[in-house]
C-alpha cells in the first residue's frame, strides 16, 4: 500500500482548533452504513491530528449536513473544509452539494466553507482495489450468499432500488437540454 502523509504532517504542522473537516457522503436507508466513514473520521483525528472532525450525509439517514455544519460552528470553528466522501464526479458533486453548502454558508457569514476535492482518482485507491482483489479471493459465490427477505430491506414503499437511466437520456443533460 502506498504511504501517504499530508505535507502538514511530515512537517509537524499543528492543527487549529478552529478548523474543522466534514466528511459528506451520500447517505443510505440502512442503519450504520457509515460506519467506515467514521473509522476514517477517527483516523484522521488519531493519525493527523485534526481537533474537529465530523460526518454527515446529503440524504436518508442523519446527521445531515445543516446540523454537522452548526456543530462544528458551535464548536468553534471559523474555517471548515468539506471533503465529499465520493469516487464519481456526478450531479451531486457538480451541483447538488455546492447548492446546498452555498445556501448553508450564507448563514455563517464568519465562518470559511470549502467545499474540498472528492475521493475521486489516486494511485491509493489503485493499491486498495489490488488490497481488496486479494483480500476477496476467498469469497463465496454470488449464488451461495444468503439475502434477507425483500419485505425485510429497508426500502420504503414506492421507491425503486436503482434508478435506472440510459446513455441517451444522461447525453441530453450534458448536451445542455435535459427535456
Amino acid at each position: 500500500m502506498t504511504d501517504y502523509t499530508s505535507e502538514r504532517a511530515k512537517h509537524g504542522t499543528s492543527r487549529s482548533s478552529t478548523e474543522a473537516i466534514i466528511l459528506l457522503g451520500h447517505g443510505s436507508r440502512v442503519p450504520a452504513a457509515g460506519k467506515h466513514m467514521e473509522l476514517v473520521a477517527q483516523g484522521l483525528k488519531r493519525k493527523y491530528g485534526y481537533q474537529i472532525v465530523e460526518i454527515c450525509y446529503m440524504s436518508r439517514l442523519p446527521p445531515h449536513f445543516p446540523e454537522t455544519l452548526e456543530k462544528c460552528v458551535n464548536q468553534g470553528a471559523t474555517d471548515v473544509m468539506v471533503i465529499p466522501y465520493f469516487l464519481h464526479d456526478g450531479l451531486h458533486l457538480v451541483l447538488d452539494i455546492p447548492e446546498m453548502m452555498q445556501e448553508l454558508a450564507a448563514n455563517y457569514p464568519g465562518v470559511k466553507v470549502v467545499l474540498g476535492k472528492n475521493l475521486g482518482f489516486d494511485d491509493v485507491l489503485v493499491d486498495l482495489v489490488e488490497k481488496r482483489i486479494v483480500d476477496s479471493a476467498d469469497c463465496a459465490d454470488v449464488r451461495d450468499v444468503n439475502l434477507p427477505p425483500r419485505k425485510k430491506r429497508p426500502v420504503p414503499p414506492g421507491q425503486c432500488v436503482f434508478v435506472p437511466r440510459s446513455p441517451e437520456d444522461a447525453a441530453r443533460f450534458i448536451d445542455g437540454n435535459p427535456e
